[in-house]
């Protein structure tokens, strides 16, 4: 399956929101550079804890505060959120080649959400040091995406390099 061959469909971001969700994110978009973000997207995910918009302006909030195991918690339970849509297994390590070719089309855009959000996960793993995690979710997602469309290859390689490291 070619993970580039599809027609977009329900973006995440294009999910209409609670006009209080809606404005918290904002107010919190407009507060980040006073420090005074973190509350209004709390205030949202209470709200709407399953919004993927609420989700990943919590994982961006956290990964720029450098606060990256806020980050990992929040783009966790965003895929907790995609899962179920795809109906991948919940998981990740028991997922195979033929939960992506047995989707339908009309999901494809929600299952690169999905493998995004899980390299997203091991990309914070490798920041955090743990990199065995990190090495085992890369893994996964190259053996998946045979022709690197979600671009793991590379963090593969750059994981088993720094294991490599701090072995020497």
């Amino acid at each position: 399956m070619d993970l580039l061959d599809f027609e977009a469909q329900g973006l995440y971001f294009d999910h209409q929101e609670l006009p209080e969700v809606e404005s918290l994110i904002a107010k919190a978009a407009e507060n980040y550079a006073d420090g005074e973000a973190e509350l209004p997207l709390l205030r949202a995910y209470f709200l709407a804890p399953h919004s993927l918009n609420v989700l990943v302006a919590l994982n961006r909030f956290y990964y720029y505060q450098h606060r990256l195991e806020d980050a990992l918690a929040a783009t966790l339970k965003a895929l907790a959120v995609i899962r179920p849509l795809v109906n991948f297994p919940e998981d990740w390590r028991e997922l195979q080649a033929h939960h992506l070719s047995e989707t339908p089309a009309n999901l494809l855009t929600q299952v690169r959400l999905y493998l995004f959000t899980l390299k997203a996960i091991g990309f914070l793993n490798m920041r955090l040091e743990l990199l065995e995690v990190s090495q085992s979710i890369f893994e996964k997602l190259v053996e998946l995406d045979s022709k690197d469309r979600i671009g793991a290859k590379g963090l593969l390689e750059l994981v088993i390099k720094r294991q490599n490291h701090f072995e020497t």
